[in-house]
């Protein structure tokens, strides 16, 4: 009966520790596991700690590469600024010359109309007075010229520059020689003929058969027959038609006038 009663309290004792041992394993289990658990959440405190540090780097990093950006932008702006500064004064400085012009302009326009009026009138009459060659065309340039002065249409400029132009082209009958066919007139018979300019001192004609030959007589204003230099003229005109070299020629020219 003791050896029972021993055997009884020997087994409830393994029970007894069987069950601390396994109440204290699940007990160290779930520490452990807690303690696991902690430090995920430290690591995942610490991860987002980290990224939230990165952002400020990042943006940090950011705000001081715009500020930098920004900078050079200003310096850049300045210097822009500095050279369009200077650009306006220079306009200034254009636009009160251009002003004090169109003041001079005004004054030159006032002057140069009654100018070049003179100067038409002036070419009309040398015209009149000259020897009469190509009359139509010298008469229609004159008259061109008087049409323009009344259009509005047309610059100042470009009617001063049409009234040198007439000059010139008179100025260059004095220096050349050339030849045309012209209707004339004589003894109340009117036929071509082919004429000779010499510069301004001398035009004759010539039939086409040679037969008829003469000049202008500027002094008397009338177109005189004068067979004396027939074959002088036909030679003339044929180095004018550039038929022949050109060699020297005699010919009756118009004495000139005593000053």
């Amino acid at each position: 009966m003791k050896r029972c009663n021993s055997s009884s309290r020997r087994l409830t004792a393994a029970f007894f520790a069987t069950t601390v041992i396994a109440i204290s394993g699940s007990v160290f289990a779930q520490s452990v596991d807690q303690v696991l658990q902690a430090d995920q959440r430290r690591l995942n405190l610490a991860q987002q700690s980290q990224e939230r540090i990165n952002g400020v780097v990042e943006n940090t990093r950011s705000l001081e590469d715009t500020y930098r950006a920004v900078n050079k932008e200003i310096d850049g702006l300045k210097v822009y600024n500095r050279l369009m500064r200077a650009q306006v004064e220079g306009q200034l400085a254009t636009l009160e010359d251009i002003g004090l012009s169109m003041d001079q302009v005004d004054v030159i326009n006032r002057q140069i109309f009654p100018l070049m009026e003179r100067m038409i009138d002036g070419l009309e009459q040398s015209v009149k007075l000259d020897v009469p060659f190509l009359m139509d065309e010298r008469v229609g340039r004159v008259n061109d010229l008087k049409d323009i002065m009344e259009r509005s249409d047309v610059s100042v400029a470009e009617k001063f520059r049409k009234v040198m132009e007439a000059y010139q082209i008179e100025n260059e009958f004095g220096w050349t020689s050339e030849h045309f066919t012209q209707s004339l007139t004589l003894d109340g018979q009117t036929r071509s003929f082919n004429m000779l300019r010499i510069g301004r001192i001398g035009l004759y004609f010539q039939s086409d058969d040679a037969r008829v030959t003469g000049r202008w007589d500027n002094e008397a204003r009338e177109w005189v027959i004068d067979d004396s230099s027939r074959n002088e003229i036909r030679k003339g005109l044929r180095m004018a038609r550039q038929l022949i070299a050109p060699e020297l020629i005699i010919i009756p020219v118009s004495a000139a006038e005593a000053s």
